[in-house]
């Protein structure tokens, strides 16, 4: 009998490679997402829905599926309603964490590595709802739930067809203003940080290999390169492939850019606790467990190369408005005069 797969949030970064790879292997899948699949394949069955819905979210518990991926996001107060709904129902739940859960207290980094949640002494931080804090608290939920079929995989920042990330800045801060033959504006403490940018079709092969993988039960794993490079690396990748050019400024300047503020602290502690860390990761763990190998990924720079050649050109970019940060970004590029 073929085995069944639930594929949430599965048009996303990982999740538009992970399904492609799946359906290769002969699975049964059904998909949900926000948008419309990218893809046809005959045993694949795409609804366009959102999955936290609570009555649909309910019925696709009924099927019984054999696995689930879960590329949703669930702050504190979803926890305790959509986890215990999965354990109960699937036969291996398998559920995004992110790298963003660790300290910068050891290098590389290990799964066994300290967490945020652990050792960090802000207050405010722990005591919010951070991405990095109600990850780890979903980490320590199914740790605690007696069930044993759950597998936890943490990517590093990942870039794929439509995302790009420079420091914080996506998509339509980076490749948008190159497309258009404007600077983007990044902080100067970060240049020298390294980063672990991941190919979101390699990290689909390593999330793929762990699927009804015995070893990935109650286990959890960095999927992600090993390959790392500091932003200031990383900016000038941009520079060559699309004509990118980074201006490097106080970080202060950058938050007011961003337009942060005491009611929205997200966004200053990305940069404090993510990317002015030292994010050097170790995948031994993963490759071990699916027999992948770190010199069949593609390298950094390939990657950029080959998802920028498919990025939307200026007649094409709709789906990219113009934002605040946008014209913060160029209104200080202007008094500036840089």
């Amino acid at each position: 009998m073929t085995q069944r797969i639930l594929v949430l949030g599965a048009t996303g970064a990982m999740g538009q490679y992970l399904v492609p790879s799946l359906a290769k292997k002969g699975y049964q899948i059904d998909t949900v997402a926000l948008n419309d699949a990218p893809w046809t394949f005959p045993n694949v069955t795409h609804v366009k829905a959102d999955a936290k819905d609570q009555a649909f979210f309910l019925e696709l518990m009924s099927r019984k599926y054999d696995a689930m991926v879960d590329f949703m996001t669930y702050p504190t107060s979803q926890i305790a309603a959509y986890l215990p709904l999965a354990l109960k129902n699937v036969g291996q739940y398998i559920f995004l964490s992110s790298c963003r859960v660790y300290a910068d207290l050891e290098h590389p980094i290990k799964e066994s590595s300290p967490r945020l949640i652990d050792v960090s002494d802000d207050p405010w931080l722990l005591a919010s709802d951070d991405y990095c804090i109600y990850k780890a608290r979903a980490e320590n939920a199914l740790r605690a739930s007696g069930f044993n079929h759950w597998t936890i995989v943490r990517p590093a920042t990942t870039f794929s067809h439509k995302r790009f990330q420079l420091v914080t800045l996506e998509a339509a801060l980076t490749v948008r203003r190159a497309r258009e033959g404007k600077p983007v504006v990044v902080p100067i403490e970060a240049k020298d940080k390294h980063a672990t940018l991941s190919w979101g079709g390699d990290v689909a092969e390593m999330i793929s290999g762990l699927v009804f993988n015995p070893k990935a039960m109650a286990e959890d794993f960095n999927v992600c390169s090993s390959e790392h490079h500091t932003w200031g690396e990383i900016a000038e990748y941009y520079y060559d492939i699309c004509n990118l050019n980074a201006v490097w400024v106080p970080k202060e300047d950058y938050y007011n850019i961003l337009g942060a503020h005491e009611f929205n602290p997200g966004l200053r502690w990305q940069l404090e606790y993510a990317r002015l860390f030292q994010r050097i990761s170790d995948n031994s763990k993963v490759l071990a467990a699916t027999g992948l190998k770190q010199e069949n990924f593609r390298t950094l720079y390939d990657g950029l190369k080959h998802e920028i050649q498919r990025f939307p050109e200026l007649s094409n970019m709709q789906e990219w408005p113009k934002s605040a940060t946008y014209d913060r970004m160029d209104n200080y590029l202007k008094d500036r005069k840089l």
